[in-house]
C-alpha cells in the first residue's frame, strides 16, 4: 500500500499534508477528471433518461444544445401514441422562442437582445425585450421554461437545464407534446419528473448543487 501512494505522490495524483499526514486528491486527479468531463457525451448520456422520460410523462422528451445565438436539438423520443409532437433534429431555432431556446437564454444572456430584432415565429412568440427580460428571470428562480406555442403553433414544452461540473448549462432537457393535450408546468409529476432527470444528468457531468 505504501508503494502504491508512493506511486501516486510521485505522480501528482494524491498529496500528503504533512501536518495531519492525511491524503487529498493532488492537481494531476483534477486535470484527469476535467479531461474526463470534456471527452464526456451529453447525446449518449442522456439517451435512457430520454427513453425514461417519454415513458413516464407519455409525451415527447427532447434534448437540446447550444450554437452560439441558436439552439438545435440533438436527439429525442417520441411516445407510442398516434397523436404526437415530433421535432426536428439539427435545425438551429433562435434563442428567444421556445422553452428550451428560453432556458439556455436564461442562464447566459450574453448580449443577446443587443444584436438583433426578437422575430416573431408565431403570434405567441415573446417579442417585447423587457417582458421577456421578465420572463428569464422568472425560469432562473423556479428552475424550468414553459411554452405554449411560441416557436410552433399547437405545441406545447417544459424544459430544464443540464448543468457542467463548472455550473454552465450543458444542455436542456425537454418534455413537449399536442397544446390540446399537454399543459406544461399545470401537472406538478410532469415537472418534478423533468428535473430530476435533469438533475441526474447534471450529477454524471460533475454539478453539485448548493441546494
Amino acid at each position: 500500500m505504501h508503494r502504491i501512494l508512493t506511486a501516486l505522490r510521485n505522480r501528482d495524483l494524491i498529496t500528503l499534508d504533512p501536518r495531519s499526514r492525511r491524503y487529498a486528491l493532488g492537481h494531476a486527479a483534477v486535470t484527469l477528471g476535467r479531461a474526463y468531463l470534456t471527452r464526456t457525451d451529453v447525446r449518449e448520456m442522456a439517451a435512457p433518461e430520454l427513453r425514461y422520460l417519454s415513458a413516464r410523462t407519455g409525451e415527447t422528451a427532447t434534448l437540446s444544445l447550444r450554437r452560439g445565438d441558436t439552439r438545435l436539438y440533438v436527439d429525442q423520443v417520441v411516445p407510442d401514441q398516434e397523436l404526437r409532437l415530433e421535432v426536428t433534429v439539427g435545425v438551429p431555432f433562435p434563442l428567444h422562442a421556445g422553452a428550451s431556446s428560453k432556458t439556455f437564454l436564461a442562464y447566459h444572456l450574453d448580449g443577446y437582445l443587443d444584436r438583433g430584432r426578437l422575430e416573431a415565429l408565431t403570434e405567441h412568440t415573446v417579442v417585447d425585450p423587457a417582458r421577456l427580460l421578465r420572463e428569464l428571470a422568472v425560469i432562473r428562480e423556479r428552475g424550468y421554461a414553459t411554452s405554449h406555442g411560441e416557436r410552433e403553433p399547437g405545441a406545447a414544452s417544459i424544459a430544464a437545464p443540464v448543468f457542467d461540473h463548472d455550473g454552465h448549462v450543458a444542455a436542456v432537457i425537454s418534455v413537449a407534446g399536442p397544446a390540446q393535450r399537454f399543459h406544461p408546468g399545470e401537472d406538478p409529476a410532469v415537472t418534478d419528473q423533468l428535473l430530476a432527470v435533469a438533475a441526474r444528468i447534471s450529477a454524471q457531468l460533475g454539478f453539485k448543487s448548493l441546494k
